[in-house]
């Protein structure tokens, strides 16, 4: 184990990074003063706007916080894949007064953020969708950052033990915004996360944090019983007075006309798990595979469908769990969410 051991949270509870605006430095300092763990999330940032967070975050707390990152992985789309769903949302882009975005691939910074984080030495930090090298893993390890894989089967936990990470961060299907299937070809594994966690606890020797579906004390008390050593929830802070949940993000998560998850590409050509709305209603069936390339193209079309108010062309990323989530401080929800 790095420097900070996670094992010893006065709060077993860690606020996961959700990339894309939820996550801020107020949101992971509110979670780490609270006694848990706090996260930034380095995802579609540029390496200068993660170290600026980095750095307030520091300025606020002297308690440890987490940052996690994206691991580029090879994109699986076609060009004719991606210029046959361009044609299918040429219309999304008429609606919303925009033109489509270019679709390109890039590697959201990997290294320039991993010199980011080795030099101001976050105490904790995460990788999602894949893994760093054991070198990478070793130079992290060797400046006193605790790593941490996060998996979503038996099989990618044993992976990331051998490549020498301080812990991993199991995943369940349950969980809201992007599944971290290494594999961005293959769907993603539907085993609950009570099954996955035990099987997990049993193959690995580092510790472990559940996550996915979690939004409840019970919850929480449910993943400790089974071997956890904490449990990290998303979707329960995305009404927290610190997130940056948009305005039309807090209204969907809370209109009854959202009825139910799902698990989608199409915003983003990687499977993520929102809230159903039109926009995947009428496209789910002709979206490709193709991550980032399907981030880029939809991004105007969301941007525009949020700033117009109307969550019917945007994402709005949650958890199985989303109608439990509360507004309030993230003290107060670290409060109602930690087993007594």
């Amino acid at each position: 184990m790095g420097a900070f051991d996670l094992r010893g949270l006065r709060r077993p509870v860690i606020v996961a990074p959700m990339a894309g605006g939820p996550s801020t430095p107020q949101l992971a300092v509110a979670g780490s003063d609270a006694g848990g763990l706090g996260f930034l999330a380095a995802g579609y940032l540029t390496a200068d706007a993660l170290a600026d967070q980095i750095t307030t975050a520091r300025g606020l707390t002297g308690a440890a916080i987490g940052v996690n990152l994206f691991v580029p992985q090879p994109s699986v789309g076609t060009a004719e894949q991606i210029a046959a769903y361009a044609a299918e949302l040429v219309g999304e882009a008429r609606r919303y007064g925009v033109t489509l975005g270019e679709p390109r691939y890039d590697d959201d910074a990997w290294d320039a953020k991993l010199e980011v984080v080795s030099d101001l030495r976050p105490e904790v930090v995460s990788f999602t969708f894949g893994l760093p090298s054991e070198a990478q893993v070793s130079r992290l390890r060797g400046v006193g950052i605790t790593t941490v894989g996060t998996v979503t089967t038996a099989e990618e936990a044993q992976l990331a033990e051998s490549r020498g990470v301080d812990a991993v961060a199991v995943q369940g299907p349950a969980a809201g915004g992007h599944r971290a299937t290494f594999d961005p070809a293959a769907a993603p594994a539907s085993q609950p996360l009570a099954a996955l966690l035990a099987e997990v606890v049993a193959g690995v020797d580092v510790p472990v944090v559940a996550a996915g579906g979690l939004v409840t004390a019970d919850d929480v008390a449910g993943v400790l019983a089974a071997g956890a050593v904490a449990a990290q929830l998303g979707t329960a802070f995305l009404l927290a007075d610190e997130a940056g949940s948009g305005p039309v993000q807090r209204a969907a998560l809370q209109n009854p006309d959202f009825t139910e998850t799902v698990v989608t590409r199409v915003f983003s050509g990687r499977y993520a798990r929102g809230l159903r709305n039109r926009f995947i209603s009428e496209h789910d069936a002709q979206a490709p595979l193709g991550y980032p390339e399907i981030h880029y193209l939809t991004s105007p079309v969301r941007k525009a469908s949020a700033a117009a108010g109307d969550p019917q062309g945007t994402n709005v990323w949650a958890g199985t769990g989303w109608r439990q989530a509360q507004v309030g401080s993230v003290a107060e929800i670290i409060e109602r969410v930690t087993p007594t």
